[in-house]
């Protein structure tokens, strides 16, 4: 018992460390996309279109890979896989700590458009999995809220050291944690590799040799390669579970109001407000803490007491209230009002996660977690 918790904190150390350089730079890429495609403006449509054009691309193409690690996980172990994810996402972030000149941006912006559709998702997919290896069906839920809390602190840390940090030195403490978390990950962590413990019914239904796990490795990574669950597959899982089937509907309208915020807010408040990097990493700050004291504190409290489905619930109304009052915002107050409502917004991940995760056995938490798997229309 006390060598798994300590191969989960290797796990949540990782997750901390990549979480921290990648969310880091969130308050400066704004300013660092106008400056290179609109010098001198606080208004650049062209910002907003390729901003929002960027994380569709990442989404479509992360829809294709994320399945396919994750199938090459179940074979060669969760550890071996995360290592292509953590290692690709330094390269963007090395681009921008050397020089973040208009040509220099657009290499950034075609490489963290490749690289991003397998480590976007993928890592955080791989944690969760990792996860459920490892954590009793009666612990997940909280456990899930630990790894979301985890990752709010990253958060937090990132946007309070951006707050204090010239753009310049952002982005290369933001490469130099990106190479810590990688090496760090492949010193200490140790493998996991799903045993099929406690299978249920599947849901992912096929031939009986679908989803056959071999121990004959000369095989394996041609049979990976064939269990990539296609079309049919996924319909056919969203008709054998019901459960399933509705968690994707709620992820996907979720998950799409999310993307369209992400995309449009900080320009809309730099357009309407003339925000810069110190007031997003104060409205970014704001709502870290929000989330983190919820998810390390309060989920983990609330969840075996009233349970998954309300706590969803509580979440999306109040996403829903977050989202109209900046759509209206009327005064430069209103964003940092908003950020309270996060208290409430950061149930709903876990929860779809720990829903949808009880529904399967320990082989297939992958197959779940990347079939949906996108910033926009996932539940990962």
């Amino acid at each position: 018992m006390d060598q798994k918790l300590g191969d989960l904190s290797h796990l949540l150390v990782t997750v901390f460390l990549s979480s921290f350089a990648n969310l880091m730079v969130a308050p400066s890429i704004t300013d660092v996309t106008m400056l290179a495609l609109c010098p001198g403006q606080d208004q650049c449509s062209l910002a907003i279109y390729l901003t929002g054009s960027q994380q569709a691309v990442i989404g479509l193409g992360a829809m294709i890979i994320t399945p396919l690690i994750g199938n090459l996980s179940d074979e060669y172990g969760r550890k071996a896989l995360l290592t292509l994810p953590m290692t690709i996402s330094i390269i963007p972030l090395v681009i921008l700590a050397y020089s973040r000149t208009t040509n220099f941006f657009y290499a950034y912006f075609v490489l963290r458009t490749l690289t991003a559709m397998a480590s976007e998702g993928s890592i955080n997919c791989l944690a969760l999995a990792y996860l459920a290896d490892n954590i009793p069906e009666r612990q997940r839920a909280s456990a899930f809220g630990i790894l979301a809390g985890v990752g709010s602190a990253a958060f937090v840390c990132g946007t309070l050291a951006a707050r204090f940090l010239s753009t310049a030195s952002t982005f290369q403490v933001a490469a130099v944690v990106s190479i810590l978390a990688a090496v760090y990950m492949r010193v200490f962590l140790k493998e996991s590799i799903p045993n099929g413990d406690g299978l249920r019914q599947p849901i992912l239904k096929g031939e009986p040799d679908d989803f056959k796990y071999d121990d004959d490795r000369v095989q394996n990574t041609s049979q990976a390669f064939k269990r990539i669950p296609s079309i049919g597959d996924l319909i056919c899982l969203r008709r054998s579970s019901v459960t399933f089937s509705q968690a994707t509907v709620v992820s996907f309208f979720n998950s799409l109001a999310d993307g369209g915020i992400l995309a449009t807010l900080l320009y809309f408040l730099k357009a309407r407000f003339h925000f810069n990097k110190n007031q997003f990493a104060d409205l970014m700050l704001i709502l870290g803490v929000a989330g983190t004291i919820s998810q390390l504190l309060f989920m983990p409290i609330l969840a075996p007491v009233i349970g998954e489905q309300k706590l969803l619930s509580i979440g999306l109304l109040m996403g829903c209230a977050s989202m109209f009052f900046n759509s209206i915002a009327w005064s430069v107050w209103v964003p940092y009002a908003c950020t309270l409502f996060s208290i409430f917004t950061v149930f709903v991940q876990p929860s779809l996660r720990s829903i949808v995760s009880k529904q399967v056995g320990a082989n297939e938490q992958l197959h779940l977690y990347s079939s949906c798997i996108s910033q926009h229309f996932s539940f990962c």
